[in-house]
């Protein structure tokens, strides 16, 4: 009897402990060493894992074939994951900056319809992270570690509503501008103006 609920405690185990992630592939280098017996060639993967539904993480990982460096970069990539706030499931929350190294970029919110509008790496880390309306622009570095180290670093930086209004004490309603006002706001300061 002991013996069987252990089994069925270890397979309740196993089926919460694997979400399904999905990875992507966004660099992989060939590296080579010069020795005295000539050159050893070896493999340098950067993988972006995610669970499309507010998790994500990268991982880089080198091997001396492809297929180990990726498996690498995969695990490390499980073990280092971030949440990320989603405002509807489909955007961020707010505008912000991410920087790293000479790596700038800029991540803008977008209204629906709007699509995924990155660039290489970065359009990665938003696929994975399950965005699917943003506006983001690279400035600087176009090295791809850099890029998702910038954008990992953006996005850790993001603030939710509910986060805010905790560390406030007040309500989220109090925090958030009222749909029904703002357009009367615009259109009386329209008219004073």
């Amino acid at each position: 009897m002991a013996e069987r609920d252990n089994n069925r405690r270890g397979n309740r185990r196993d089926r919460d402990e694997t979400p399904e992630f999905a990875d992507r592939l966004v660099a992989i280098n060939r590296v080579s060493k010069t020795t005295k017996g000539g050159k050893n060639f070896g493999f340098a993967a950067l993988v972006v894992v995610g669970d499309q539904k507010g998790r994500v993480g990268f991982g880089k990982g080198k091997a001396k074939e492809v297929p180990e460096a990726i498996r690498k970069a995969t695990e490390q990539a499980k073990r280092q994951m971030i949440r990320v706030a989603l405002r509807d499931g489909r955007t961020l929350h707010h505008d912000m900056e991410g920087r790293h190294g000479a790596g700038k970029v800029v991540m803008r919110t977008a209204p629906v319809g709007t699509g995924i509008i990155a660039g290489g790496p970065m359009r990665a880390v938003f696929e994975m992270l399950g965005v699917q309306d943003v506006v983001s622009k690279s400035i600087g570095s176009q090295n791809p570690y850099n890029m998702i180290r910038a954008t990992m670093n953006g996005l850790s930086k993001e603030q939710s509503p509910r986060n805010v209004a905790q560390r406030r004490g007040k309500k989220v309603a109090d925090i958030l501008p009222k749909r029904d006002e703002a357009p009367a706001a615009e259109a009386a300061a329209e008219a004073d103006a």
